[in-house]
């Protein structure tokens, strides 16, 4: 016997940007697929006209390619219209399905009343198998629900094992708003018979829609597929991840500075682990690795600070030339640099910019070339978490004045006298190094070799660096000083001159 070939699918709805849940949800699917040499497919949900949105649409679509889960097949059910209509006159046409004409005020009464009397809100229809009431008002427009048999209705959940229902819990649901409408659980179950789709890998929240989906592919003779329910993905505080919980899109992440590598390697231990202590993974590491039978129960909290440092990580790895070209959005997003030419190829937060102008203009309206930024983000990689902080890290290398508090000058109980003469021998040893010279070894010989004589480093160095950053934490001074030159090096320390001597 011919084993069944894999199918899996994500079916996002285009009424808001892709959620990371969702995303979580594409990668497990992909994954799945791609392990066991089967087919994933996106599938656009958008029958629901009133809130579906071309630009969510392709907020899933761009989001998804940069993720890099790529779909082998594509699908919009505003497109398969007449595909459902088809289903729908089949179950009427059975007596399983039948048009409700309650009005909408008619079936919120009753569902207040059913939770006041303690019992299930649930809706069994008067209209079953009956014409139209001759004194309902022709404006009401009947919807069209299914109503169950009288069963128990079990199935096996790949990762949380046997599930019952009773149907009697779930009264008379609606499938339909008319033959040119069709309702989720009706059109998920046509389009994952029509699709062929083997496994329907979907989060926990979808639990109870899985009995009314069963009943349907029964009434209809169609053959069901295999579900698992993943774990909902959980703020710190252990609820639903919400946006009070912070950015819950992958837009967000991605205008954050977080790399797709990073966010990948994060969603998948999002319920899912190795069975062992690896926590760095690839895309094709994870291919391989992958299986339902290691997907939790429970709940996956969300951690940023696990997310931050697995973002850190891939930042190191990068290349610098590549690291310069996805950090350059964010230095022109912070006014520090603009290009020479205008241009609207510059994504307003995220993206990378590719490195064939010669140089950039500073807010102090100097060159800067593409070979000093390459420098400068060398000197930052390793403190860097996400791309949108190189702004804030680095902007003291493109300011001509610096503002800080002259007390930050000063290391440990330093006097104001002893700070002015650290700061003259610093000038004077710097005016002392040629040009040609003025590199970070150079430097860190001269000035250790002074520093020591103080007997505390921190007495020379310390002043030398905030004179250059107005920063309590940066890169080593000696590097700095390297990509700002001599002169704007000895300028900064006169800078500082003038912050200590102020009244």
């Amino acid at each position: 016997m011919a084993v069944k070939k894999i199918r899996v699918r994500i079916a996002p709805s285009p009424t808001g940007p892709l959620h990371i849940g969702t995303a979580r949800t594409a990668l497990f699917n992909y994954l799945f697929a791609k392990k066991h040499k089967g087919l994933f497919i996106l599938r656009i949900e958008d029958t629901d006209l009133e809130r579906s949105d071309p630009k969510f649409e392709q907020d899933i679509i761009e989001n998804l390619k940069w993720l890099d889960i790529k779909w082998d097949e594509f699908y919009k059910q505003s497109e398969r219209i007449e595909t459902y209509k088809k289903y729908l006159l089949k179950l009427l046409e059975q007596g399983r399905a039948f048009y409700c004409y309650h009005s909408e005020e008619e079936l919120e009464e009753e569902r207040k009343k059913k939770l006041k009397e303690k019992k299930p809100p649930i809706h069994i229809c008067e209209h079953y198998q009956k014409p139209r009431p001759k004194n309902q008002k022709s404006k009401v427009r009947g919807i069209i629900r299914f109503r169950p048999p009288k069963k128990k209705i079990v199935f096996n959940d790949l990762i949380r094992g046997k599930i019952e229902f009773d149907s009697e819990l779930l009264g008379d649901f609606s499938i339909a708003k008319d033959l040119n409408t069709p309702l989720y659980n009706f059109a998920v179950v046509i389009d994952d018979y029509e699709m062929k789709i083997s496994h329907v890998i979907r989060g926990e929240d979808h639990i109870s829609n899985t009995p009314k989906q069963i009943l349907l592919y029964e009434a209809l003779g169609l053959p069901i597929p295999k579900f698992a329910h993943l774990p909902l993905i959980l703020g710190p505080d252990r609820t639903k991840l919400s946006k009070r919980h912070g950015a819950t899109s992958i837009r967000e992440y991605r205008n954050q500075g977080y790399l797709p590598e990073a966010l990948i390697n994060f969603m998948a231990l999002l319920g899912w682990n190795p069975g062992d202590e690896r926590e760095i993974f690839s895309l094709k590491d994870l291919i391989k690795e992958f299986s339902l039978e290691k997907v939790q129960k429970s709940g996956a909290v969300f951690n940023i600070k696990k997310l931050d440092w697995l973002n850190g990580y891939y930042i190191r790895q990068k290349p610098i030339a590549k690291l310069t070209e996805l950090c350059i959005p964010y230095l022109i997003k912070n006014g520090l640099i603009k290009p020479k030419f205008k241009t609207e190829q510059y994504p307003p937060a995220y993206g990378a910019y590719s490195l064939k102008e010669e140089y950039f203009i500073t807010e102090t309206k100097e060159k800067i070339t593409t070979e000093t930024l390459k420098r400068i983000i060398a000197l930052e990689q390793e403190r860097l978490k996400r791309l949108d902080e190189i702004g804030e890290l680095a902007e003291f290398f493109f300011k001509d004045k610096l503002k800080y508090n002259p007390d930050l000058l000063k290391w440990k109980n330093m006097k104001k006298e002893e700070l002015k003469n650290v700061l003259n021998k610093l000038k004077k040893l710097l005016n002392e190094i040629k040009e040609k010279d003025f590199r970070a070894e150079k430097l860190k010989n001269i000035l250790m070799t002074e520093a020591e004589k103080l007997g505390d480093r921190g007495k020379l160095l310390w002043p030398l660096r905030v004179a250059l950053t107005g920063k309590k934490a940066s890169p080593p001074p000696f590097e700095i000083a390297e990509i700002l030159g001599k002169k704007k090096t000895i300028q900064r320390i006169e800078q500082a001159q003038k912050i200590i001597n102020r009244p």
